[in-house]
């Protein structure tokens, strides 16, 4: 039976990884929603032949997840090595006899961070990565959970949420399945045993990057994100699923804007899974207006993506535009470079802005006294964690 190995109290840099480099030779291919992304990760898990690389931060018991731990057991069957990270903070609602199953059927298990109430501050650091690879052929990355609340089939009265994943071949995969190695290093002791054979492949023509942040130092994917709007001319798009941003990107956004720049947030509406994040993100609507960035908020069910587009410039992966996330997260997304990919990406936004309801500078002025006293009261909440952000980083 394999052993289940938790992470260490420090975070050494390792884990974290090396900046990384654009590289050609890909192939990127967008998939909205469980319907379309749900499917192609179960193919290419059946299809497996050597191994697996499963890195989730939500995995909650149910229909969704019997589906994927069946798929990953019937893996080890046929003798493909299967690793698997997860959240221990992220996995609060996976049953402990889905662990035991997956332990009992040769699956190689790794928790991260073990969060306890004795040790809160201790356990702030969590693992949001959300990854598959299998073969160093094919990578899966975007903002998806594994939980029946993405499935339009499941016996929920709440529609399924609104998600965003993009299919990778190429060789970038070599910098994700390096990420993934490092972290289950410095979770076991011992890297993946992975062959040697298998090695990505140049499967097209794009360009891509991989980019990451760190707990306690949020610098690779909001650098990336701030020099991309910097240096924009046409459009910049976030669609993000929680918007408490840094004051350094609020001033990026508006002097875009003044650049004649097309500015525009994707948020959600009332349907969320944590609206005092909500208020605490519309505290910043009122600047955001009176500069001329344009907020729609998502209507039919949660809008869970993190999408940025600026020109031909796209990112698509775990990582949400919250301070909060990017200072005790580790996250990373997939950029790509190139203008078929972000014709596809636009096209989403297209269509997701027709299912929203835009947002007004005189509608915000005429906002319910209710809500204004929400948006104070998670905003100094926000104001808070700020400052405590702060002093840990000082220390």
């Amino acid at each position: 039976m394999p052993r289940i190995r938790h992470a260490a109290q420090h975070i050494p840099d390792v884990l974290l990884g090396p900046r990384f480099q654009e590289k050609g030779g890909n192939r990127f291919e967008l998939l909205v929603d469980a319907i379309q992304f749900y499917p192609a990760m179960l193919a290419a898990i059946n299809n497996a032949r050597h191994y697996i690389l499963f890195e989730q931060y939500i995995m909650s018991s149910g229909h969704v997840a019997d589906r994927f731990i069946e798929a990953l057991a019937a893996a080890v069957e046929r003798g493909v090595e299967v690793y698997v990270q997860l959240d221990h903070f992220g996995i609060r609602h996976l049953a402990e006899s889905d662990r035991e199953r997956m332990q009992q059927c040769g699956i190689r298990l790794a928790f991260f961070n073990p969060a306890y109430f004795p040790h809160i501050r201790r356990g702030l650091p969590r693992n949001h990565r959300k990854l598959i690879i299998v073969d160093g052929q094919v990578c899966f990355t975007g903002g998806y959970c594994i939980s029946n609340e993405y499935d339009p089939t499941a016996a929920s009265e709440a529609p399924a949420w609104h998600d965003v994943v993009v299919r990778i071949e190429g060789p970038v995969i070599a910098d994700w399945q390096e990420l993934f190695s490092e972290n289950w290093q410095e979770l076991t002791g011992q890297p993946p045993e992975l062959p040697d054979i298998v090695t990505p492949s140049v499967a097209g023509i794009q360009t891509g990057m991989v980019t990451t942040s760190r707990p306690r130092r949020p610098k690779g994917l909001k650098r990336m994100f701030i020099r991309h709007v910097r240096n924009s001319h046409k459009r910049v798009w976030i669609a993000t699923a929680y918007f408490v941003p840094s004051r350094k990107i609020l001033r990026m956004l508006r002097r875009a804007v003044s650049r004649s720049v097309d500015v525009r947030l994707l948020l959600p509406g009332s349907i969320n899974d944590h609206p005092a994040v909500r208020f605490a993100g519309c505290r910043y609507y009122h600047y955001l207006l009176r500069h001329g960035v344009r907020i729609f908020e998502f209507q039919p069910r949660f809008m869970h993506a993190k999408v940025y587009l600026c020109d031909d410039w796209a990112s698509v992966g775990s990582c949400n535009m919250d301070r909060w996330n990017l200072h005790w997260n580790l996250e990373a997304n997939q950029e790509v470079h190139d203008t078929g990919f972000a014709a596809s990406v636009a096209s989403l936004f297209e269509t997701d802005f027709g299912y929203s309801h835009e947002v007004t500078l005189s509608e915000w002025l005429r906002r319910p006294w209710h809500e204004r006293l929400r948006e104070w009261l998670w905003g100094h909440a926000d104001l808070w964690l700020e400052r405590f952000s702060i002093l840990d980083r000082s220390r």
